[in-house]
């Protein structure tokens, strides 16, 4: 069945799962400056599309930057027991566009944020810093500055101190098959493949920090790019409890010439919005 591409981006949503929902939303508001804008349930709808229907009904929030309304973090309560990021294969990370990384990791250091990785020049260029951080649902979240413009990356300018998600990071078995796919189904082109550090990938795997690992990033619409990780021979699928989401970064949301949920080949769900 062939399918007709469409157009993708920008990133419009990330959700996750965690099971303190009030937790989440003190986090966030204390220490990265996003508000809560709505409170609610999933819908049956949405649980029937997200092929999760154990999640019907269940508490919702999402958050917004403290500048914006063009992102929000969807958080949906569940247990993250067990899940370790860049374990296994999926939506792996959220990369937040910073003012200033120094500052910030200042400001998380006493806080409930689990820092595994500090401020650090990236291996491919010194004018790109960023820092790691894990959430309360085992959410793995990049904060990034860019010190200057870098060729070849249109990225958004920062309207606030941790504005929104501008890559989202996704690991799977082979990057040919992580192209193919984003490829053929959305006309994306395919990009160049690179060798970087990944240290939270390096680190699942009991690697040397300064491993590379071969990665791309497959710019979308909306200064928002897919960074394609492929991973160790060793990842494994990521396995959900029946009728849940999966753990950690579950859905990651387009905008997009249609309205519906789909699977990529990293088992990733992938929430198409209809671009207004």
């Amino acid at each position: 069945m062939s399918v007709t591409p469409a157009p993708l981006g920008p990133i419009t949503t990330v959700t996750f799962t965690a099971p303190d929902l009030a937790a989440v939303s003190e986090l966030y508001e204390t220490y990265l400056g996003y508000r809560v804008v709505t409170r609610t349930e999933v819908s049956e709808t949405q649980a029937r599309a997200w092929d999760a229907a154990a999640v019907a009904g269940r508490p919702m929030l999402e958050l917004a930057p403290a500048a914006a309304e063009d992102f929000r973090f969807r958080v949906v309560q569940a247990s993250a027991e067990h899940y370790v990021p860049f374990a296994t294969h999926g939506w792996n990370a959220a990369e937040l566009i910073v003012r200033d990384v120094d500052a910030l990791a200042e400001r998380l250091a006493d806080s409930p944020f689990d820092i595994i990785g500090e401020p650090q020049d990236l291996s491919f260029s010194a004018d790109i810093r960023a820092m790691q951080i894990l959430g309360p649902g085992s959410e793995l979240l990049y904060l990034t500055q860019f010190k200057k413009p870098v060729p070849g990356l249109d990225v958004p300018a920062p309207r606030c101190d941790v504005d929104r998600t501008f890559i989202v990071i996704l690991g799977g078995p082979s990057m040919d098959a992580l192209q193919a796919f984003y490829a053929d189904r959305f006309a994306l082109p395919r990009a160049p493949v690179v060798e970087s550090r990944v240290k939270g990938l390096s680190a699942a795997f009991g690697l040397p920090p300064e491993h590379r690992h071969p990665i791309a990033a497959l710019p979308v619409a909306g200064q928002s790019l897919i960074e394609l990780d492929e991973m160790p021979a060793a990842a494994k699928p990521r396995a959900a409890r029946d009728g849940e989401l999966p753990p950690g970064i579950s859905i990651v949301s387009f905008a997009a010439a249609e309205t519906r949920c789909l699977r990529g080949p990293a088992g990733e769900i992938l929430e198409l919005v209809e671009a207004r």
